[in-house]
């Protein structure tokens, strides 16, 4: 599994950073963006999902 930011979408709200600071960080404009590849195991495929739910652009998708 693998998470994304859509770049377009992202309005910088940072809640993915709160919830999940080892998967999602900000870019120099204060917009989420994924750290590294983006690949997700079972340790944190859950918080990419928490993030993922409480993205309020629906920013963020998980690839399968």
């Amino acid at each position: 599994m693998k998470v994304v930011i859509d770049r377009e979408l992202c309005q910088g709200h940072g809640r993915c950073f709160s919830i999940a600071p080892s998967i999602f960080d900000f870019d120099e404009l204060g917009n989420g963006v994924v750290i590294g590849d983006g690949s997700l195991d079972e340790n944190t495929v859950e918080m990419a999902r928490l993030a993922q739910a409480n993205c309020p652009e629906h920013a963020i998708f998980i690839e399968e």
